[in-house]
């Protein structure tokens, strides 16, 4: 195929700002989908991905474009020019009326939120250029920067696109200038649309074919394919989905994986539209996959290299990618014992098409058996939840969502541990090192105070503060940008909420980890009824260790229902008790059916329960509904 005919691309943005919405008009505009079989998102193929709005999964898919006018060619910056030296011309033929005007456009669809940059990252490693859309009604917000600095420093061609210009509170000209500030570009560069109702959506394709550079791949080398992503058929094993960039693979061809010397077979190449289409052949420059017949989908990890069997003497293989790092942890239990072998299935499956989550076996005396899992963020913890419960048909428990910590103990060995249950008595801890987080901030100059009031509260230390880009209708707001150093643990305790609250919902933010910190921390163990409860366990700052205490007994007090003996709910550090409430016992009238008498009857009675109740605090276990654990992890 020729590789002057090909563009590669991708859509990057904050969230809700219309990339979903764009792949849809760009699918109608090539008559990639039929109109009778368009559907709004029709790249997002989840359910959950449809009710929320939001993208969770990459989704690439290959569009065929035809130019109006096949004699007037879109120029594109490789096209060869001659030389400002007269001595130095060279007579060279043209190419430009005789050419076909067909392109192939691949598009790689990302999600936006900032729990699922690392698909972004992979997606930006596939291609040439990113489509950068801003919502006309919002501006530039925190995961716009976040993504643009992803493509930046892999040195690809962004194309600004402002979209929703059909829109009221649209503010078109002013977000023009921003991203024109932004990229040091001229605003006319800048392409407005609305891909809501298709407006200008032809001038957004006719940059991609004349911006974007066509691939430099070398069709005569030994095969040289990038992973980028892979999905799990029951029937045909793994399918990799891969960028092309040297040599090309035909079925039934031997092929290796690079880094682990895997070996296998090409038992069906192809493209998407977006289905899987079979091909005979894929060649340098495309985007398409390779079913693999694999079995193990840990063979073909994201960032592989793939290459013919057997591997050239020289061939090395391909600039891969840093494994995902899980940011919190929390076990996941089912609500009925008997569902555990279905969780264990359902977890490995999920698995299969999310390589970023990971899970262990983990067991609790209040909850049973479960797994212990590590999720990108806060928003991938719920939707993997979701997910059981939807696809697999599971009612589970979570506990309370926590981070990894590095632990130093008075042997002067090293331990990491995401479970604070896990956590060694506090006689043998020399130091505790906690995560830290970077974090951007971008929010209206009027809510500067309400943030700078709410991140210390949360241990956040200010690292700089500035006006960046006008904001609001009457253009006589600012947008100021903060960073903020805040511990990882802080974040996950509701930074989103909270900072949403704070700035009326305009606020937003990224992050990106930058290491370990010594912290004072001490482990928080809650005790019912005199028993350690190991799944509300947690590691607090000793600042906000007595108010955290205070408020947990008070949220099970309201939580946990009545026994037939009064409950304690305690907390503790250590031996130490640093809050009490009680659960108060039911009681029973065990006198209403006498009438009349020696009042000693009554007094019988009366002693006869009293030892009964004593017996039972004594002996009795409080049963912990499963939706108590899911009530506190939410507030």
């Amino acid at each position: 195929m020729n590789q002057e005919k090909i563009r590669n691309f991708c859509i990057i943005s904050h969230v809700d700002h219309g990339k979903t919405t764009l792949a849809d008009r760009l699918l109608e505009l090539t008559g990639t989908i039929e109109k009778r079989k368009m559907r709004a998102q029709l790249l997002d193929t989840m359910d959950l991905e449809r009710e929320r709005g939001i993208t969770i999964k990459l989704q690439p898919v290959r569009m065929e474009y035809q130019l109006e006018n096949p004699k007037h060619e879109i120029r594109n910056p490789k096209q060869i020019q001659n030389s400002n030296d007269s001595n130095n011309l060279e007579i060279r033929n043209s190419d430009l009326d005789i050419a076909s005007s067909k392109y192939t456009l691949n598009l790689i669809d990302t999600p936006g939120h900032v729990d699922f940059s690392y698909e972004v990252s992979r997606s930006l490693a596939a291609v040439e250029g990113a489509i950068l859309l801003v919502d006309a009604t919002q501006g530039i917000q925190a995961q716009t920067l976040a993504n643009l600095k992803i493509a930046q420093e892999q040195n690809l061609k962004i194309i600004p696109v402002i979209n929703k210009i059909d829109f009221s509170a649209a503010e078109p000209d002013r977000v023009a200038e921003d991203l024109a500030k932004l990229l040091k570009i001229d605003k006319q560069k800048v392409i407005h649309i609305s891909a809501k109702i298709g407006q200008n959506i032809n001038k957004v394709i006719q940059r991609i074919i004349q911006d974007i550079p066509a691939p430099q791949g070398k069709s005569d080398k030994p095969l040289s394919a990038l992973v980028f992503d892979s999905a799990y058929d029951s029937y045909r094993g793994v399918i990799a989905y891969v960028r092309i960039f040297d040599g090309n693979i035909q079925p039934e061809q031997g092929i290796t994986f690079a880094n682990t010397q895997t070996k296998s077979e090409s038992l069906e190449v192809g493209t998407f539209s977006p289905t899987l289409k079979n091909k005979e052949f894929l060649s340098a420059g495309e985007i398409g996959y390779i079913i693999t017949g694999l079995k193990d989908l840990q063979k073909c990890r994201v960032g592989e290299t793939i290459t013919l069997s057997p591997i050239s003497e020289n061939f090395k293989p391909l600039k891969g990618y840093t494994e995902p790092q899980a940011n919190v942890f929390a076990s996941i239990f089912p609500r009925e014992s008997a569902d555990f072998p279905a969780l264990a299935e359902a977890l490995q499956k999920l698995k299969l098409n999310d390589a970023s989550l990971i899970f262990e076996r983990d067991s609790s005396p209040a909850l049973g058996s479960g797994y212990r899992c590590g999720f990108l963020g806060m928003l991938h913890m719920e939707i993997v939840a979701e997910r059981l419960r939807r696809e697999h048909g599971l009612e589970v428990v979570l506990t309370p969502p926590s981070v990894e910590y590095k632990i130093k103990k008075t042997d002067q060995s090293e331990i990491i541990i995401n479970n604070p249950a896990e956590f060694p008595d506090q006689s043998e801890i020399e130091s505790i090192l906690e995560p830290w987080v970077k974090v951007e901030i971008l929010a209206p100059k009027d809510y500067l105070g309400n943030v700078m009031e709410l991140l210390p509260k949360m241990r956040g230390e200010l690292i700089d503060n500035k006006f960046l880009l006008p904001f609001g209708r009457q253009g006589n707001q600012k947008t100021v940008i903060l960073h903020y150093n805040l511990p990882l643990s802080s974040l996950v305790t509701g930074l989103y909420d909270k900072l949403k609250s704070a700035t009326s919902g305009f606020g937003s933010f990224s992050y990106e980890r930058i290491g370990f910190r010594e912290a004072d921390l001490v482990k928080l163990d809650i005790l019912v009824a005199g028993e350690i409860s190991p799944a509300f366990s947690q590691i607090v700052h000793k600042n906000q260790v007595e108010a955290r205490g205070r408020f947990m007994v008070k949220k099970l007090k309201e939580l946990i229902p009545r026994q037939m003996f009064q409950v304690s709910l305690q907390a503790a550090i250590g031996a130490k008790i640093i809050a009490r409430e009680d659960i108060p016992a039911m009681k029973k009238d065990v006198i209403a059916k006498l009438y009349g008498g020696d009042r000693t009857r009554k007094d019988k009675l009366l002693k006869k329960q009293a030892k009964g109740k004593a017996k039972m605090k004594r002996l009795g276990r409080v049963d912990i509904p499963a939706d108590v654990f899911l009530k506190i992890m939410k507030s």
